[in-house]
């Protein structure tokens, strides 16, 4: 059969991200693709020779908007253990609680994509509705809506106090009943399940293998969620990875949806353990040394790497994102589909092209 290679991004109606795929075909199926990755370079790891460590997590920040957070608190992690800086409690408890935010309005933000991805704009509109809920809380105990500015080497630079805490949860008890909503049109809409249900099937041995991180692999039956490593104040938490086994794209959605409840529910836990006290700790000297840093973005997991060499300036930071990891995954459940399928699919693994190139 006559095949044909048909460019895929990275401009497209479809993709909130610039992202750039050879597609070649039989006819209207996908028997291969190739990506190219380069579209986007900021030069953000070379950035590290002009900024001090501390202005640095400025940088880190802005790896990602949506994962902005996880992106400066995983650096700040790293350096802190180069320096054997332990944070005060509440510093971990507020690093969960943001973090959970994080993630509750990226899935949201993703939902929302998802749905306008196949035409059914009023579920877009609905799921981008309850995530400036959400945005409206960021904005009150952080200042920023997108890119918080928090995180810090040696704490947080905001406090919640508890009166606040105590309305937030408030809020998020009444959010919830609009999130049962919005998760009963995407788990039991017929026009959801015809377009995602047994699309882009990725097995549990394929997904462990080419090193899928996040819901892309815990959709296909592998229980791995880096927040298990015990990292901020996770470890005083109670929760286990949310899996599905079906690996499609009905069942990476059901993951994000499920996490949802499992981030609010978070969020209540680490409050309950909130105390007075200190939010941050002096911070010293130059670091000197390496350390690897792991974290989980609402992609799947990210991994830091800092190597400083005893001045103000680190040696060398790296970083390793989830949409890098999952691009190979993507890749194998490509194969095999229809054409029109390939933006839905695309879009199931939450892609953030300006993470992956920097």
């Amino acid at each position: 059969m006559l095949r044909s290679i048909v460019p895929f991004g990275p401009q497209h109606p479809v993709l909130p991200e610039p992202i750039h795929l050879d597609l070649v075909l039989e006819d209207e199926k996908v028997v291969e693709a190739i990506p190219s990755v380069g579209f986007v370079h900021r030069g953000l790891e070379k950035l590290v020779e002009k900024k001090d460590y501390n202005e640095y997590v400025y940088v880190a920040e802005r790896i990602c908007g949506i994962c902005s957070f996880i992106h400066g608190m995983t650096y700040c992690m790293a350096v802190e253990e180069i320096m054997k800086v332990e944070i005060p409690p509440k510093a971990k408890h507020l690093r969960v609680i943001w973090s959970e935010f994080s993630r509750i309005h990226s899935h949201l933000l993703w939902l929302g994509l998802m749905a306008d991805a196949f035409g059914f704009e009023s579920l877009f509109m609905q799921s981008w509705r309850i995530r400036e809920k959400f945005l409206d809380i960021i904005e009150e105990t952080t200042g920023g809506r997108v890119i918080f500015g928090t995180a810090k080497v040696g704490g947080v630079r905001k406090d919640v106090s508890r009166d606040k805490m105590s309305e937030i949860l408030r809020k998020i008890a009444d959010y919830e009943k609009d999130m049962h909503d919005l998760a009963n049109v995407f788990l039991n809409d017929g026009t959801v399940r015809n377009r995602l249900c047994g699309v882009g099937v990725i097995t549990k041995d394929e997904a462990y293998k080419l090193g899928a991180v996040g819901p892309t692999l815990r959709a296909s039956g592998v229980c791995s969620d880096t927040r298990k490593i015990g990292y901020a104040s996770y470890n005083e938490l109670s929760f286990e990875p949310i899996t599905e086994k079906d690996g499609d794209s009905y069942s990476r959605c059901k993951v994000r949806i499920r996490e949802l409840f499992q981030s609010a529910g978070l969020i209540r836990e680490a409050a309950g353990k909130l105390a007075e006290g200190p939010i941050e700790v002096p911070v010293k000297g130059f670091p000197s040394g390496e350390f690897f840093a792991r974290t989980e973005q609402p992609r799947g997991e990210v991994i830091y790497y800092a190597k400083a060499n005893g001045t103000k300036f680190l040696e060398r930071m790296r970083v390793r994102t989830p949409t890098f990891a999952n691009i190979p995954a993507l890749v194998k459940m490509l194969q095999g589909v229809q054409l029109a399928d390939v933006p839905v699919l695309v879009l199931t693994i939450d892609p953030c092209i300006s993470c992956t190139e920097r």
